[in-house]
């Protein structure tokens, strides 16, 4: 645990930052984004507490938990009060400075950090989580069926994924002939990250594109990574008006 110094001062060091972390004792970091969008967190939190306490019940409490994508550790830290232990990855090292000092501020030095990337998951791992999250990951990765192979393969019974969605597209389409038509439930929308990576924002993927899923194409994909089956949580009713309105989900997949 760091002394109230030690705290005050990684905080003015290490910033900016992303996340509205309170360390108690009026000790506390001021998120970049505007106040009205860090709703975007205490959703996401809420949703996935929710959900592991009506998975895991009293077994919640000593679990292996997986946090991909970890960021400033905002989340491996909500898991570590809960008992579980945690290992948080992430890409970017700059980020893992971050997430190393929020757990020892929050006295929670058992957390444990890693370097790496989702598209090498299984293979750096090497072992399988209770838990995993992936949360606000999946739409600023460039090849979303292999990272989710990957989870999939480090999951070993619940994944919760929170992610942006984009709007359903439904068809058919011509498949080797004209007579021949199959339909298609679901899309992918690439979005060009270029501007935000190149300025060297820190919430982007670790390339300049990105896709998104469609909450059809989501699942669906879950399904062929691996997962037993998967669904949509509903959204509380306080939830952040993206997460309200469906253009944001979060999605839990099971193994079993």
């Amino acid at each position: 645990m760091l002394e109230p110094q030690q705290i005050r001062q990684g905080v003015e060091e290490l910033g900016p930052w992303f996340y509205a972390h309170d360390f108690g004792n009026g000790l506390k970091t001021t998120p970049l984004i505007p106040p009205q969008v860090v709703g975007i967190h205490d959703t996401r939190l809420a949703m996935v507490k929710s959900e592991i306490q009506r998975f895991f019940g009293a077994r919640a409490r000593g679990i292996s938990c997986l946090d991909i994508g970890c960021h400033e550790g905002f989340y491996s830290v909500a898991m570590a009060r809960h008992g579980m232990q945690v290992t948080g990855m992430d890409a970017r090292e700059e980020n893992l400075r971050r997430a190393r000092f929020v757990a020892a501020a929050s006295g929670f030095d058992g957390v444990q950090y890693c370097q790496g990337r989702v598209e090498t998951l299984a293979a750096d791992q090497g072992r399988t989580f209770d838990l995993t999250l992936f949360l606000g990951v999946l739409y600023h990765v460039e090849d979303p069926m292999l990272c989710l192979r990957q989870v999939a393969a480090v999951t070993g019974e619940l994944c919760l994924i929170e992610t942006q969605v984009v709007d359903e597209v439904e068809g058919y389409t011509e498949w080797g002939a004209q007579e021949w038509k199959r339909p298609y439930k679901g899309i992918l929308a690439l979005v060009d990250e270029s501007g935000e990576f190149h300025a060297g924002n820190r919430e982007t993927g670790v390339t300049p594109m990105a896709t998104c899923p469609s909450p059809k194409a989501l699942l669906f994909m879950l399904r062929q990574a691996g997962f037993a089956r998967a669904e949509i949580l509903t959204p509380p009713p306080d939830a952040y008006e993206q997460h309200a309105r469906g253009k944001r989900v979060v999605c839990a997949a099971y193994k079993v």
